[in-house]
Order: C-alpha cells, then structure tokens, then sequence
C-alpha cells in the first residue's frame, strides 16, 4: 500500500508531502490545478523517463519519493529481488541533480528500469488514455492472459521452451541450404582450420604458464644487457679498471720523489682492488646466469603461434579448443550433408509437434478462461450503468508459431437488445471504453496480487447516473484494495474515504500547487463547487449533502 508521496520542484509544486490512506482516496481540484503532477510524479518515483520540462527551477534539485508499506507476499518478491527491506517498508526515490537523475531503493542506489519493475509488483496506473489500448486487439489478448495467468503460467512456460526448440532446429535447417560447391568450400575452409590447431598441439593452461616465463625471461635479458654493460665499462682497455691501475702507476712514481703522495697511492690501490672484484663478481653473474637467447626465442615463438590461434578462434586455450569441436561437428555435418539434412528435417517435424500441442494446450485454456472473464466483466458493465450488453472474446489463429502461441483474440461487444456483438474498437465510445476499462480491471483485481490501484480521470466522458454507478464499483474495488482516484466528478469524488485538494495559487509571484486534505466541513464546499462550476448555490450545497448522504448509505450496506 503506497502511504507517503514527497514531492519537492516539480512542474507546480514547491514540496508537498502526502499521506495515503487504505480505502477511497480523491483528489480533486479545478482544471489545470496540477492534478496530474501528483501522478506525474509518482511515475517518476517508480522509474519513469525524466521529462526535464517537469523541474521547477533547474538550479535546485527535484525529487519524487514513494513510500510503500509492504505485505508479507510484496516483501519476499523484494528480497527475492535482491532488494533488503526494514520495517516492512519500501522506499523508492528519483533524485533529479544538474539534469541527472539517480534511482534508490531503500536508500541503495540501482538502476531506473529496477524502480518500474518494483513499481508494477506493487501498484496499477490506470491512466487517463489508457481505455484507448482497448483499441488494439493485441492488448485484449495481455488482459485475457493477465487474469489467466494461474492457470497459464506452467504452459505458457513449456510454450516457450517448445518454441526455442523448434526456432533452434529450424536455424539448424537453415545451414543446410547450400549448393555442393559452396559445401566443399565451406568443408575444406573447417578441415584446414582444424588442421591448424591440431597441429599446434594446444594443451590447457600452456598460455599462461608461457606468458609467465615470457615475462622473467624477458626480465633476464635486460638485467644480462645492463650487466654486460657494466662489465665492459669495467673491464675494456679502455674501461675503469685500466684507467685507474694506469693511474696508480703514475701517483707511485709520483711518490718515489713525494712522500706525501702516499695515501692518495693508497686510496688509488683500494680502487683498483675494488674495481678488481667487482669485474670478478660481473663476470660470475653473467656466466652463471641460465638466461638463453634460444630458449627465450622458443618461449616467444610459441606464446605468438598461440596468440594467433586465440585472436582467431577465442580469448583461452580452451575456448580454442571448444571452437575446434564445433567447428569438427560442423564438418561432420557437411561429410554427411544429405544424410543430416534428413535428421533435421525430421527432427524439425517433431518439435514442430511438440510446439503444436503447447500451442493446443495454451490456447485452450485462454478460450475456456475468456469465458470466465467475458462473464464477469458483463456483471460489472450491467453494475456501471449499460443497460444490456454482451460481451465476448473471439479467437482466431495467427500464420506464424510464436513464444506466446498463435492465438489471436479480441474483444466483441452489443451495448444494445438485438444488435450483434462487434468489435469492440468499432462501436465504443470514449465514455464507454472507460467504463469498460475500469470493469476489465475490475474484474482483474479480485485475482490480482497487487494492492494499489490508481485511476487518472477514469470519469471521462460519464455523468449522471453512469458517474454514479463508477464511483460505487470504486468504493467496491476499494474493500479489498487500496485505490487512489483524481477525478472531477462529485459522485465520485462523494465516495471518498479520504478527499485531498489541489489548489493553484500565486505566490510572491509565482504559480504554485498546494495539496491538502479535505475535512468533513470542507468536504461540502468542495462537492458543492464540483457540483455548482462556479458560484456556489444554496442548491449546490443541498445537492452535495444529498450526494454524502448517498455515498455513506452505500459504503453501510
């Protein structure tokens, strides 16, 4: 059940908070009052494109947040869903910044698309073209299937699973329309790619373990290059070993004549035995090392006859390897073309069978469930004011298999004694289509899971008796489910369990929407508006209270 909307810089509205009630809640206001923001709104908090037009002041972020208490049934489909809940609550929020809008859930940041799919496990949006779907008879077959679903699930699932078998032999089928130069081409393209990697040898793993010595190997050799360097800087005629000795013979003749040149004699002899040792432990180091120019041209060649083969035919050894069998089994196939032609074919023929059956099974059960459907939606349009009507559902067959069956169903309908039943896109009105629309969902929420329903304007195009009757199938919905209504009519708007005001007004100069709940001494004044259009009349007033009258022996009986 949804029991808070917070709304801040959307369209008209400033902030608002609101509080939902179980039961019948209105709105209403005048025309243009900003009724549809609340909606607008609401959509946005369960994942709804952003419509940047619909920020208030760019400048400021924008923010739409529903809070849903949940059920016991809603909070497992949640957590199944990866979503952790406390308090048996759920809160999704649409947070617009700098035209960028973040998604959270209970304050977990997800992806938009995951807020609409929470959003249709907990609430139904009827908006206010919504009746114009039932124009399209694609939609009256997702109804049927909506209300069927218990009774579908299991088939339309082993549907499914027959048409992807069959789809998947009939790709198969497929591969064999060739003619027999294109077969030995292709034949002898596979045999020199298996060929290719039969030759290299492949073994699991060799790849990594050859990038690893490829990597110390490599390492090796530069660490060789700057130690042969070092030796030959050293060790040369020309290095440092021979520069310094040449300059010690020079300093000890020097000293032969100055005794005071001794210690640097001395400080030149520890340079050359240090130089000495160092050339030593060089030269050491460098015949020691296992580093080999052969072996490390091995190590390179293979790791690139490998490389090749993945860039052709996968990212590891193994996936190269699993390319291999296929494309062996695809050999295997063009060795014996005809023969495998045959097997498709006939395999084909089977699944063909098995889809048929599933196709049978499913359709039968949506005949026998539009009945129950056609039924109970006639009880509910005889409650909502027509007069006579038949109602129906015809069935006819689509050319193509598809996942969803080949059924096709649509809608037929007689709103008057004797006239027969047509199409019911042909002969509705729009006033009509909306009463049959709310009868269909209806009917649909006595088996539905869901425990919001919100109706935008669904008194478009009634009055009268016909208004009354719609606000009564509201209250009788609204036993057994939450529904929030925005509607323009005082019937309806009479019916209310709890009645919320939209208000436009001007505010240091700017437009703004307020939104509040209507108490019981107000309630009148708002009807008698709703009822009057302009100056309230005494009569208005009188006709409002007969109207809350009206409504609470209804909601008594």
């Amino acid at each position: 059940m949804l029991i808070q909307l917070h709304v801040r810089n959307l369209a008209l509205i400033e902030e608002e908070e609101i509080r939902f009630f179980p039961g019948l809640n209105i709105l209403s206001g005048e025309t243009g009052a900003g009724k549809s923001i609340i909606l607008g709104a609401l959509s946005l908090a369960l994942g709804e494109k952003v419509d940047k037009g619909m920020v208030r002041r760019e400048s400021e972020d924008a923010l739409a947040e529903a809070i849903f208490q949940l059920s016991e049934k809603e909070e497992a489909l949640l957590t199944d869903m990866g979503i952790t809940c406390y308090d048996h609550e759920a809160v999704l929020t649409r947070k617009i910044s700098e035209g960028r809008s973040t998604a959270r859930i209970n304050g977990e940041t997800v992806p938009a698309p995951k807020l609409k799919e929470i959003g249709e496990l907990l609430l139904d949006i009827y908006g206010q073209n919504e009746h114009q779907s039932l124009s399209k008879a694609g939609k009256h077959l997702e109804l049927l299937d909506e209300y069927a679903k218990a009774s579908l699930e299991k088939p339309k699932a082993e549907l499914k699973d027959a048409y992807e078998k069959y789809r998947e032999v009939l790709f198969e089928l497929q591969s064999y329309d060739m003619d027999e130069g294109e077969r030995l081409r292709t034949l002898d393209f596979l045999e020199h790619e298996i060929e290719e990697i039969d030759l290299a040898n492949l073994k699991t793993g060799e790849d990594e373990e050859l990038e690893e010595e490829y990597r110390r190997l490599s390492h090796g050799q530069k660490i060789m290059d700057y130690l042969g360097t070092a030796n030959r800087e050293i060790s040369s005629e020309t290095g440092a070993y021979e520069s310094v000795s040449r300059a010690l013979r020079e300093v000890s003749q020097a000293a032969e004549y100055d005794e005071s040149l001794n210690d640097l004699r001395s400080l030149l002899t520890d340079a050359e035995s240090i130089l000495s040792d160092a050339s030593h432990e060089l030269s050491a180091k460098l015949n020691d090392s296992d580093f080999s120019p052969e072996h490390f041209n091995e190590v390179e060649s293979r790791l690139n006859q490998l490389n090749r083969l993945k860039d052709k035919h996968g990212r590891t050894i193994e996936e190269v390897l699993e390319a291999r069998e296929r494309k062996e089994e695809e050999a295997n196939k063009l060795r014996e073309y005809e023969t495998n032609k045959a097997k498709a074919m006939a395999d084909l023929d089977a699944k063909e069978q098995v889809l048929q059956e599933a196709t049978r099974v499913v359709s039968d059960i949506r005949k026998e469930q539009s009945k129950l459907l056609s039924e109970k939606v006639k009880d509910v349009l005889l409650h909502l004011n027509f007069l006579d009507v038949q109602f129906a559902m015809e069935f006819s067959e689509g050319q193509e298999y598809t996942s969803n069956g080949r059924d096709v169903a649509e809608f037929y309908i007689s709103t008057n004694p004797g006239e027969p039943m047509r199409p019911l896109k042909d002969i509705a009105s729009g006033g009509e289509m909306s009463r049959i629309m709310l009868a269909i969902k209806t009917v649909l929420a006595e088996s539905d899971d869901i425990d919001t329903m919100i109706f935008d304007e669904i008194d478009a195009g009634i009055s009268g008796k016909t208004a009354a009757a719609v606000a009564e199938k509201l209250s009788d919905v609204s036993c057994n489910h939450q529904v929030i209504c925005i509607t323009h009519l005082p019937q309806i708007a009479a019916m209310a369990d709890r009645h919320f005001l939209i208000e436009k007004q001007v505010d240091s100069g700017n437009t703004v929407s307020d939104i509040h709940p209507v108490d019981e001494g107000d309630r009148l004044e708002e009807l008698s508006r709703m009822l009057a259009g302009g100056t309230i009349t005494e009569a208005a007033r009188e006709n409002a209270r007969e109207l809350l009258r009206a409504a609470e022996i209804y909601k008594q009986k």
